[in-house]
């Protein structure tokens, strides 16, 4: 009787054993899945913010504006096109050098632009 107890209780603490692997290598993995998304997430940043910068400055040159202001109107832009900022960034450095803005981004960029603009002449 006492061994088949022992058996028993060695088969129960197994079970256990491996409901709290169980549990704990898919709290690990999900751990793990929200860090590489989380690592994604910064690298994009991180690849994209010499371009933001860029169209900051460019903002700034176009409107004689400060940077605190460029970035607001980055914003705005990227709001009212409906466009991501870091490829609102990305169309107006490319336009800089000769490319055309896409047409979801320009009216939004000339109508800020010139709001800027209307601004500094006040």
């Amino acid at each position: 009787m006492i061994v088949s107890d022992s058996r028993a209780v060695q088969h129960t603490e197994r079970a256990a054993a491996a409901d709290v692997t169980e549990i704990v290598t898919a709290a690990v993995a999900a751990e793990t899945a929200a860090l590489r998304a989380e690592n994604e997430q910064l690298r994009k940043a991180m690849d994209s913010r010499a371009t933001i910068e860029q169209a900051r400055g460019m903002l700034m040159a176009l409107a004689s504006c400060p940077g605190e202001a460029a970035w607001p109107m980055l914003v705005e832009i990227s709001q009212h096109s409906n466009v991501k900022l870091r490829h609102v960034a990305a169309a107006l450095v490319a336009a800089a050098t000769g490319g055309l803005l896409p047409p979801e981004i320009e009216p939004a960029y000339r109508d800020t632009l010139a709001r800027a603009r209307h601004a500094q002449a006040r």
